[in-house]
Formats: C-alpha cells, sequence, structure tokens
C-alpha cells in the first residue's frame, strides 16, 4: 500500500533493469512513467498500464517536457529512479572523445538534469521525494577499457551524496544503488561456475535491484540518505589471488 497514488519516473526502462524496476513499481500500486530513448517495447509496457516517453536524457529539453507531461498527468511526481545508462569497453588509445563524453552525458549529466528537475516538484510534496541513482560496483573495482564506464560510475556515487545534502531541507532523499552482476536476459547461458564464484552462490536478477530501489523509496526508511547500496551477491568484499 504504501506506493499506491505515488508517481513513479525511471529512465532508461524500455528494457533491462529499468524495465524491471518500472514494473515492480506498477505491481505495488504506483503510477509509472517510463523514459528511454528507445522505443521498442513501448507497446508492451503500455499495454501493462505504464505512460511510456521517448526522450534523449542528455538533454535538458527532453527532461523538463518529462517532468512537465508527468505533472500534468499525475499532478506530481514522488519517486525519480535516474537508471539511464551506455558503456563502452575499448582500449585507452582507440576510445574516442564523442565516445568519452557520450559516456559520461547519458549515465551522469542526467542524473544531475533528471534530478535537478524532479526536485523542483518534489520540493512541493508534503512528504517530499525520493531519488535513486544507478551506479555499478565499477565505481569500485575496474576491468581493463572501461575508463569512460568507470568514471561515470564514480561520478554518480559522488553526485549522489552531494544531492543528498543539497536537498535535505526538502525532505527528498538520494541515494545510490552499485549492481554486480544482474542478467537481464532470459536467454543468457549461465555456467555453474558463474553463480558459484559469487558468495551468495548466483547470480543478480532485476528483481534484486528492484526491491533494493523499493527498499530505498519506502517513506519509512527515510533515514538511509546518501548511500551508495551494493546488490552484487558479496563480490567487491572477495579477494581474488591467482593460485
Amino acid at each position: 500500500m504504501k506506493f499506491i497514488n505515488k508517481t513513479v519516473i525511471v529512465t532508461g526502462a524500455g528494457n533491462g533493469i529499468g524495465q524491471g524496476v518500472a514494473l515492480a513499481y506498477k505491481r505495488e500500486g504506483a503510477n509509472v512513467v517510463v523514459a528511454d530513448w528507445d522505443d521498442s517495447n513501448f507497446a508492451a509496457l503500455e499495454a501493462k498500464g505504464l505512460d511510456c516517453l521517448q526522450i534523449n536524457v542528455q538533454e535538458e529539453a527532453d527532461i523538463q517536457r518529462l517532468l512537465e507531461q508527468t505533472i500534468e498527468k499525475y499532478g506530481q511526481v514522488d519517486i525519480l529512479i535516474n537508471n539511464a545508462g551506455v558503456s563502452v569497453f575499448k582500449p585507452l588509445f582507440e576510445l574516442t572523445l564523442d565516445e568519452w563524453d557520450r559516456v559520461i552525458n547519458t549515465n551522469v549529466r542526467s542524473v544531475f538534469l533528471s534530478t535537478k528537475e524532479a526536485a523542483k516538484y518534489m520540493k512541493n510534496n508534503e512528504s517530499g521525494g525520493a531519488i535513486v541513482n544507478m551506479a555499478s560496483t565499477r565505481s569500485m573495482m575496474s576491468e581493463v577499457n572501461s575508463e569512460a564506464y568507470a568514471a561515470s560510475k564514480g561520478g554518480i556515487v559522488s553526485l549522489t551524496h552531494a544531492l543528498a545534502l543539497s536537498l535535505a531541507d526538502y525532505h527528498i532523499t538520494v541515494n545510490c544503488i552499485s549492481p554486480g552482476w544482474i542478467v537481464t536476459n532470459e536467454k543468457t547461458e549461465l555456467r555453474e561456475v558463474d553463480h558459484h564464484q559469487h558468495p551468495s552462490r548466483r547470480v543478480g536478477t532485476v528483481a534484486d535491484i528492484a526491491k533494493a530501489c523499493l527498499y530505498l523509496t519506502d517513506p519509512e526508511n527515510n533515514f538511509v540518505n546518501g548511500e551508495n547500496i551494493t546488490v552484487d551477491g558479496g563480490m567487491t568484499k572477495k579477494m581474488i589471488y591467482e593460485e
């Protein structure tokens, strides 16, 4: 009952983690607005009762349009899930400035723009609001050829605690989630070793991230603020040495 009549915006929710999160809030009774550049799944999502809007999260005008149309239909926005993101993994000396900018602008700039615009409306809510940003365990550890992605996710973690302080007077909480290995495609073939290497003995699912979003945006959990919640089956706590 906690999310009935609440209005939730989820960016990058046309598929993958974002879609799973959006559907989770819908099952909880919330009004859900899906924002994505990829509209290929919009018809299916609209059939399930979600509102869908095609936007470019890098563009301020598109973000403003997203908030204006949400307010026009529902009167308020209570929860924002900044999930939109892209990645480019290629050798450092081959990574172009345009590719770098695309990752940073999609992953970090979008969080700044969406939060800024959503908070303008949330601050007028009697109960404030809740914002969750999607980071990654790559903000804490890296693989080769991941400079742009790692930088963007590290930026999201830092931006999260800065926003939590700046929006505190308006009773708006801001947290982030750092997913580890999350399977977003049911057709993905996994080996036993894929599961067993995790201390939790399984690879993560979209439902794991959706549950974390529901927890962080539960009105009764407003003492959790400015945090980065790692959801990775314990992998970032595992010391690995070559044998």
